[in-house]
């Protein structure tokens, strides 16, 4: 990969305010494997974790939903990195309810959701939680439900010091807004990438806000490819790789966006970290935010 400068990835983000983290972070979700392919070897995603660290990612983003058949994503991280550095903020998410099988089968309600919390703290090993997220829809988009008396139930625990910061994932503009009249809301995780640009109104609305915008399959995912004339033809332009132009547009794309790509490969973390030293130009965002095949 060639690189003729540092672009913003080089920058970092105040969270809330209050945490200082690098624009370039790492996803848990892939460490304890998927369901329904072989085992991944869980002393691999450990070493992957405390690479991540290594290498420079300081906010990591997992779930107690994040789980397989033969291992978890809590587990992993707290195997690998307890006691944490005390500059990584960890990031988590609460809202889907999982059964064994990894069938996604409801939404806690808000009576639930404490225990949710209460469980990624135990599993973290951790007094506080950095940022938790209401996850909303489970697997579907655009769930126009109202989240108000879900999200009020995190501001309240953000009020007894087991929270520091909030978010909201897979939300509508409609319910940042709603969650936003409750409590002060530091980030928002939806689905967004360099193939998907369909929620760029309200990524650049965070960045109005001040609000982190956190891009979960920027990288591809949920059974899309990262394929594209366009992608392709910068990624060969800068001897790079299709995840290391995605990573760098979203980084040049907004400077509220914080880009958290997930593997448990060891090589293709150390790709995706380098992804931060990729500098696209003007010529590059204006092909790749054109629509494929324009």
């Amino acid at each position: 990969m060639t690189s003729r400068a540092t672009n913003s990835a080089a920058n970092n983000y105040e969270l809330g305010g209050t945490l200082t983290i690098p624009r370039l972070g790492f996803g848990a979700m892939q460490l304890p494997g998927r369901w329904n392919r072989p085992p991944i070897d869980l002393e691999t995603s450990v070493a992957v974790a405390r690479r991540a660290v290594e290498l420079g990612a300081r906010h990591i983003d997992t779930a107690a939903f994040y789980f397989s058949p033969t291992g978890r994503a809590n587990d992993i991280l707290r195997t690998a990195l307890h006691p944490y550095p005390a500059d990584v903020t960890i990031a988590t998410k609460v809202g889907p309810l999982r059964d064994e099988t990894g069938h996604m089968y409801a939404e806690a309600t808000p009576g639930q959701l404490r225990a949710e919390v209460e469980r990624n703290l135990r599993d973290l090993a951790v007094d506080v939680l950095d940022l938790v997220y209401l996850r909303v829809g489970r697997l579907q988009s655009d769930v126009a439900d109202p989240i108000g008396e879900r999200f009020a139930v995190l501001a309240g625990l953000r009020d007894e010091g087991l929270i520091r910061h909030l978010g909201v994932s897979n939300v509508t503009r409609a319910q940042l807004d709603e969650a936003r009249a409750i409590a002060p809301v530091a980030a928002v995780q939806n689905r967004f990438g360099v193939l998907d640009q369909r929620d760029a109104a309200l990524a650049d609305a965070c960045a109005d806000l001040g609000i982190a915008y956190m891009p979960f399959f920027a990288l591809g995912g949920g059974h899309a490819p990262l394929s594209g004339e366009n992608l392709d033809a910068v990624a060969a332009r800068h001897g790079a790789t299709p995840f290391q132009v995605a990573i760098a547009w979203g980084l040049a794309r907004s400077p509220s966006i914080v880009q958290i790509p997930g593997t448990a490969s060891l090589a293709h973390l150390e790709e995706n970290m380098a992804a931060g030293r990729l500098a696209l130009d003007e010529e590059d965002m204006a092909l790749l935010t054109a629509p494929e095949g324009a």
